[in-house]
C-alpha cells in the first residue's frame, strides 16, 4: 500500500475510534481537568456546565480545539446531545458553595441524575457517577470500604449534598438493574489542586490562602480530625480507568488517596511549603464535620489496577505555584 493510502486509513481508524464524550460540570475544579485529559487522548469533548462554581476561565485553554465544545447548561434540565460516554460530575462540591443554595443542590443530584441517566438510556451508552465519600457521613468504620453503608445526618445542614449524592447512587443502581444501562459509580474523596476556586472553603485552599496572604490559619476544631488528599491528576486517571473498565464493573469504587493526614500536620506543611509565618486559629467544628475520612482503594487497585502516584508534598508545591498567581 502506498503511503498516502496508510495515513488516509490510520487518519479514519483514529476518527473511528475516537468518543465524543459529555462532561457535565465540565467547567469544574475536577472537571475542567477531566476535559483536558480527554481531548489529549484524542477524544471529542462536550463540556456543560452552569457555571454556578464551575469557570469559563478553568477551560479557557480548550476553546481553540476544534474538538472541543463548551455548553451552557444546568443538568436540573434535560440535554439534548448525541456523545458516546458521560461523565456526571455537575453539582457544587464544598460546604460554602452547596449549603448556600441547599434546595438547588439536592436537586442538581437528584434531576441531574434523572436527566442524564435518561440521556443515557436513549443513547444505550455507559454513564459515570461523580459520587462522594460524604455518603459515609461521620463513619464508625475506619478506613472507608465501599460496602459500608454509612452514619449519615438526613436532616443536617450537609445533607443536601450528601443525601443527594447517596439518592443519585440510588437511581443510578435502580437504572443499571431496570434498564441495563452501562453505570460506573466513583466515590470521590478530598481533592486538591491546581483550578480550585480560591473562596470554595475547602482545606486545602483555605490554608493555602491563608498563608500567601500572611492571615492566620483557621483550624476547626482542636485540629485532630483527619483527611486523605488525592491530587487531581491521579483522581483523572482513576475516573478514566473506571469508565473504560469492562461493562461488569459498576461500583461504588472509592477513588481517594489512603494517605491520612491531620489538619494540624497539614497546616504545618503548608506553612512550610509557602515559607509563611501565619498563626494557627481555632474555632468550633462545624455541624456534623466527619472526624475522620479515609478511603479504602483495595477495588481499586484490583479492579482498575489504580493508586495513586502524587505524594502530598509534591501536589501541595504544585498547588501552591498555582494560587501564588491568583490569590
Amino acid at each position: 500500500m502506498h503511503e498516502t493510502g496508510k495515513m488516509w486509513m490510520t487518519a479514519r481508524t483514529s476518527a473511528w475510534s475516537r468518543k465524543r464524550v459529555l462532561v457535565t460540570g465540565g467547567a469544574g475544579f475536577v472537571g475542567s481537568h477531566l476535559c483536558e485529559k480527554l481531548l489529549e487522548r484524542g477524544d471529542e469533548v462536550v463540556c456543560a456546565d452552569n457555571f454556578y462554581t464551575g469557570s469559563r476561565h478553568n477551560v479557557y485553554h480548550l476553546l481553540d480545539n476544534p474538538r472541543f465544545e463548551l455548553v451552557r447548561h444546568d443538568v436540573t434540565f434535560p440535554l439534548y446531545v448525541e456523545v458516546d460516554q458521560v461523565y456526571n460530575l455537575a453539582c457544587p462540591a464544598s460546604p460554602i458553595h452547596y449549603q448556600n443554595d441547599p434546595v438547588q443542590t439536592t436537586k442538581t443530584s437528584f434531576l441531574g441524575a434523572v436527566n442524564m441517566l435518561g440521556l443515557a438510556k436513549r443513547l444505550r451508552i455507559p454513564i459515570l457517577q461523580a459520587s462522594t465519600s460524604e455518603v459515609y457521613g461521620d463513619p464508625h468504620v475506619h478506613p472507608q470500604r465501599e460496602d459500608y453503608w454509612g452514619n449519615v445526618n438526613p436532616i443536617g445542614i450537609r445533607s443536601c449534598y450528601d443525601e443527594g449524592k447517596r439518592c443519585a447512587e440510588t437511581l443510578f443502581f435502580d437504572y443499571h438493574r431496570q434498564h441495563r444501562i452501562e453505570i460506573k459509580v466513583a466515590r470521590i474523596f478530598n481533592t486538591y489542586g491546581p483550578r480550585m476556586h480560591p473562596n470554595d472553603g475547602r482545606v486545602v485552599s483555605n490554608f493555602i490562602c491563608q498563608a500567601l496572604r500572611g492571615q492566620d490559619i483557621t483550624i476547626y476544631g482542636d485540629g485532630s480530625q483527619t483527611r486523605s488528599f488525592c491530587y487531581v491528576a491521579d483522581l483523572v486517571d482513576g475516573l478514566m480507568r473506571l469508565m473504560d473498565s469492562d461493562a461488569s464493573v459498576t461500583g461504588p469504587i472509592n477513588l481517594g488517596n489512603p494517605g491520612e493526614f491531620t489538619m494540624i500536620e497539614l497546616a504545618d506543611a503548608v506553612r512550610e511549603l509557602t515559607g509563611s509565618k501565619s498563626r494557627l486559629v481555632r474555632m468550633p467544628l462545624p455541624s456534623d464535620d466527619p472526624k475522620q475520612r479515609q478511603p479504602d482503594i483495595a477495588v481499586a487497585t484490583a479492579t482498575l489496577g489504580w493508586t495513586p502516584q502524587v505524594a502530598l508534598r509534591e501536589g501541595l508545591a504544585r498547588t501552591i505555584e498555582y494560587f501564588a498567581k491568583v490569590v
